[in-house]
Order: structure tokens, then C-alpha cells, then sequence
């Protein structure tokens, strides 16, 4: 009686979501229609706000609108805006020709951390099959230490020699992917005039002042401090004034 009262509990929420979805997809369409027309009767201002919303209520968007709403803030010359919604784009499609954008850009306005070497490419290609990658290595791993496991409370047999180094190098080979291809955290400074110091304190030594737009490495963090390198030496900024990169 319980099964069938689970099966039946798990039937309707089966159907509420099936029904409820179109629902929503619907109300979020009719708002991006709306911005879409706007973005096309050259009405930009208007539609980043749109764009805006649905990307920040809805946690929902397009390559095509993420595109839209970088070129409106680079015609609002907030390149700091337009670095992150490319850098959106190229989470969900990488392509050399939104890295030689960001690139080009970058070096217009002498912005620091958008330098990408042939290897970085190769890794953020990685990054879209990164974890099913990962998830199906760790399974195998499981799958396999079950097999050792009932063969030896059935025949008390261990695997031989061979098969124990390679199972013992296979998963040295996942903590090398889970290492090796982590992609780290990245920021961009949001604010001009931001003080980069030496130490987590507002009394720490002073290094420098950086302006927006830079990229950062996000190394670790204190408090409201994020930990990073400037000019090759470890350094500190408040966390309020950089925009972190999903």
C-alpha cells in the first residue's frame, strides 16, 4: 500500500511539473520577445534591462542574448560588463573568435588576465564535458572496487599484482584530472581606484591601484578579502569590488 502511495505521489509531480513548465517558459518568452524587439528597434538601454531581468530572476539565458546584452554595454563603454556576459557566452559556447574578442578588448583598454595560450583553449573546451568525464570515472572506480570486494567475500581471492597497480594507478589518474584540469575561480574588478594590498587589513602595506575591468585570479579567501597575485606577489581586495566569474 505505502508503494502504490509513493508511486501515485511521484505520478502527480510528474504531471505538475510537465504542465507548469510550458507555464513558465511561456511568461519568460513573452519577456524576451519584448526585449528582443526592442534590441531591434535599436532601443538598447531598454532592453539590457529586460535582458537584465531574466538573467538575474529567471537564471535563464541564450548564447544569442548574452551576445545582445555585451554589445550593449560595450556601446556604453562598460567594458567591465561586457567582459563578464562574453565570458557567459563562452561558458556555454567556446569559440577562439569570443576569446580573440575578449582578447582585443582587453588590450584596448590595457585591461590585465585575458591572456589565452593554446593549452588554456584545450581546458576550457575540457571544462563543457569536465564533470560527466569525472562522474563516469568515479563510477567505473565504484563499479570496480564492488567486483574486488564480492569476489573476495566469495572466494577470497585477491586480484593479482598487475591488476592491483593498475587499479591503484587508475585512481591516481582521477585525483590527477580532479587537480590538474580544476579551473580555479576568476574575478573581474568592478570599481576604479581599487587598492590592491599585501595583507588581508586595511593597514596591510599598499601595492597598487587598480582600475575596472582587470581579471583576476581568486586564490582563496579571508573574511571580505579575496586572495590573489598582482604583478607576480600574493596580494588582497575587498570582496565588494570584484564581480566573480561563474
Amino acid at each position: 500500500m505505502s508503494n502504490y502511495s509513493n508511486r501515485i505521489s511521484s505520478l502527480f509531480l510528474i504531471l505538475f511539473l510537465i504542465i507548469s513548465q510550458p507555464i513558465y517558459s511561456q511568461e519568460n518568452n513573452k519577456v524576451l520577445q519584448k526585449a528582443d524587439s526592442l534590441f531591434q528597434h535599436h532601443q538598447y538601454a531598454k532592453s539590457f534591462e529586460l535582458y537584465r531581468h531574466i538573467l538575474e530572476t529567471k537564471q535563464k539565458y541564450s548564447p544569442q542574448m548574452l551576445l545582445k546584452m555585451a554589445y550593449t554595454q560595450e556601446a556604453q563603454q562598460n567594458y567591465t560588463a561586457t567582459v563578464y556576459y562574453l565570458h557567459l557566452y563562452y561558458n556555454k559556447r567556446p569559440s577562439r573568435a569570443v576569446l580573440k574578442k575578449m582578447e582585443d578588448l582587453a588590450q584596448r583598454q590595457h585591461l590585465l588576465g585575458y591572456e589565452y595560450s593554446d593549452f588554456e583553449f584545450f581546458r576550457t573546451q575540457l571544462q563543457k564535458y569536465y564533470l560527466p568525464i569525472l562522474q563516469g570515472m568515479l563510477m567505473l572506480a565504484v563499479t570496480l572496487l564492488t567486483i574486488i570486494f564480492y569476489v573476495y567475500h566469495k572466494k577470497k581471492l585477491l586480484p593479482g599484482r598487475t591488476a592491483q597497480v593498475l587499479f591503484l594507478g587508475y585512481l591516481l589518474f582521477i585525483g590527477f584530472y580532479i587537480n590538474f584540469f580544476s579551473f580555479g575561480r576568476k574575478g573581474i574588478i568592478r570599481q576604479n581606484d581599487v587598492a590592491i594590498m599585501a595583507a588581508p587589513a586595511a593597514g596591510a602595506p599598499w601595492l597598487a591601484n587598480a582600475t575596472k575591468g582587470h581579471r583576476i585570479d581568486l586564490k582563496g579567501e579571508q573574511d571580505i578579502w579575496y586572495e590573489t597575485e598582482w604583478n607576480g606577489q600574493r596580494a588582497y581586495i575587498r570582496k565588494k569590488n570584484v564581480l566573480e566569474l561563474p
